[in-house]
Formats: structure tokens, C-alpha cells, sequence
């Protein structure tokens, strides 16, 4: 797991989190959750650290669920919030700053946005892409994206599961960061300095105050985005869908 997923400081109290399962190319895979859910308890445990940082390698940021999870749960043996990991970056509980630097599809979109904050590489490719599998969002996505990137924008990505580079949205007018991908963690991290001089439990609490109202409604949102797999991964053409989309 250390390989995959490697924690470091920037400073005394800036951890910083790499993805980096190269095999699984940063799906989410049992090393990369078992490896994530490992550095944020240390974080956790560790009084001296204000504020994460999070980032993939190279090209690639999360590329969310691996063809076997996908077809677990086309089977109904599994629901996507059967371990919460998908909120993980919400409940840590100091401020997280996802830098974008490569591609985020699918779930690994979605698990960037439940970041505090979020810096986004203009090069690379963010896509809410549920729907080309012939699926309903998952993860809380019908509410985050909204949320995050505004109505119009996650309407159009939710609804034709299209590709968008950074630097497209950027052009969309998201109020996100966007910057070339070879300075994405470099800015991400002078921001996380800007964070750092702060108080620990300021910044705790305004982590809190900002997720109210995500932390709120998440609950009927996953219950309802639940309810909408049961019915559009019966449907007969998504097992061959997932098959022949990862085959590409």
C-alpha cells in the first residue's frame, strides 16, 4: 500500500497524499481504498496537520470505479457507500486541497470535488461519465456537481457523460483554479500554505460551516441516487456496456 498510496509533508503541518497505483491506473482498486483510508488516519492522529493535500501521477488523478467494482455492482452484491469511502476527503477533518493534475472520470471526478478545495490541470480531462456505461450517477454526484461546478455545467456533463478539459471549464467559468498540469500541485500546495498560518481550530470549524449544507443533504441524495441503480443497472445492455467500454 505504500507504494500505491505514499503520504509525505511539505511542511510541519501540510501533508500531502499521492496516488500513484500505477497498475490500476488509479481506479479505485483495493490497494489504492485500503491505502487512502490508511494515510487519512495518520493524518487524523496527527494534532500537527492542518491542511492535505492530494494528487495522482502524471497524467492520471483518479480514474473511479475498476471494471470488476462496476460489475459487483451491475450484480446488486454491492452498493457504491458500502464503506463511505467516496466521502473520505468530506470527513477528514481538516481542509483538503484536490490538485487535479491528470485526468479525473467518473467516480474519481467525484471523489475530487468532496475536497474543500480544488485546483484543476487545464491539459487534462474531467468527466462525469456514468451515463456512457448506461448508468445513473452514483457517489453523491447529482448533488456535489451541482454544488461545485453550478447547475448548468453538471447538467451537461451528468446528461451527455462528455469529456471537458480544464481548460474548457475553465472558459465555462467554474471558480476553481485552472492551471497548466505541470504547476497544478505547485499551486495547490502555495495554497495550502496560505491555510497553514491559520488556526487548527478555525480551520476545523469553518471546514464544518462550509459543508453544512452538503452534510445535510447527502443522505436522501445517496438514498435516492441508491434507488435509481437498482433500476438502471438491471437494465440489460450495461454488463455488455462496462465489458466492451473497458475493452477500449
Amino acid at each position: 500500500m505504500a507504494d500505491v498510496v505514499r503520504l509525505s509533508r511539505h511542511n510541519t503541518a501540510v501533508a500531502v497524499i499521492e496516488m500513484a497505483d500505477r497498475e490500476g491506473r488509479n481506479t479505485f482498486t483495493h490497494a489504492l481504498v485500503e491505502g487512502l483510508g490508511h494515510a487519512l488516519r495518520r493524518v487524523a492522529d496527527d494534532a500537527s496537520v492542518k491542511v492535505v493535500v492530494i494528487h495522482g501521477y502524471e497524467s492520471i488523478f483518479c480514474a473511479g470505479g475498476t471494471q470488476e467494482e462496476l460489475l459487483t455492482l451491475a450484480e446488486h452484491k454491492v452498493t457504491f457507500d458500502a464503506h463511505d469511502f467516496y466521502r473520505c476527503l468530506l470527513d477528514c477533518s481538516v481542509p483538503v486541497i484536490a490538485a487535479m493534475q491528470g485526468h479525473a472520470l467518473g467516480g474519481g471526478l467525484v471523489f475530487g470535488l468532496y475536497a474543500d478545495l480544488v485546483v484543476l490541470s487545464q491539459e487534462s480531462l474531467f468527466a462525469a461519465n456514468f451515463m456512457k456505461y448506461g448508468i445513473t450517477p452514483g457517489m453523491g454526484a447529482t448533488l456535489l456537481l451541482p454544488m461545485k461546478l453550478g447547475v448548468p455545467l453538471a447538467g451537461e456533463m451528468l446528461f451527455s457523460a462528455r469529456g471537458y478539459h480544464g481548460g474548457t471549464l475553465r472558459d465555462r467559468g467554474i471558480g476553481m483554479p485552472v492551471v497548466p498540469r505541470a504547476d497544478t500541485v505547485a499551486t495547490a500546495l502555495k495554497l495550502a500554505d496560505d491555510l497553514a498560518d491559520k488556526s487548527g481550530v478555525a480551520l476545523r470549524l469553518l471546514k464544518q460551516a462550509m459543508n453544512h449544507r452538503l452534510l445535510r443533504d447527502l443522505p436522501d441524495v445517496i438514498a435516492r441516487e441508491k434507488a435509481m441503480h437498482e433500476t438502471s443497472f438491471a437494465q440489460p445492455d450495461v454488463i455488455g456496456r462496462i465489458t466492451e467500454r473497458f475493452g477500449r
